[in-house]
């Protein structure tokens, strides 16, 4: 590529006969190099401003591989979470199943016992009656032969 001080730089060879007026091709070449100039560096800050944008996308294109990876392994995790709760939550359930199956158990249990003593103290509150019974008659004899003796 032309650089602007090649432009600057560049002679031609004069000639005597019909050649070009050395003022006007320095005047134009002046003007051409005022322009190559601005726009050679214009092409330059545009090159590194493309690099530099090059650069930017670069990093975001990172940035974003490393959203969606974290973006992945945040769902991946949120689920395992989630799995894990599920477990608990069944395994605590069947404890309180559990639990509660031994209690209803325990209560029957319990309650069977009642009833026996219940049957047991039935059992002796009748049997103390029929003493009780038997101790008031035969009183009742003793006090029948007593007056009889009496009389």
């Amino acid at each position: 590529m032309i650089t602007p001080l090649d432009i600057e730089n560049k002679k031609f060879s004069k000639q005597m006969m019909n050649g070009y007026s050395v003022e006007e091709v320095d005047d134009f070449l002046d003007d051409l190099t005022v322009d190559y100039t601005k726009n050679y560096k214009e092409a330059t800050e545009l090159r590194e401003k493309v690099a530099e944008l090059n650069k930017s996308l670069e990093h975001y294109k990172t940035i974003e591989e490393t959203l969606q990876s974290t973006l992945v392994m945040a769902q991946t995790t949120a689920e395992d979470v989630k799995e894990v709760a599920k477990q608990q939550a069944e395994q605590i359930i069947q404890e309180a199943r559990g639990t509660a199956q031994k209690q209803v158990s325990d209560l029957d249990n319990e309650i069977l016992a009642k009833r026996k003593e219940l049957e047991d103290i039935k059992k002796q509150f009748d049997l103390y009656k029929a003493k009780m019974e038997s101790l008031l008659i035969s009183q009742l004899e003793l006090l029948k032969d007593i007056n009889k003796e009496d009389v």
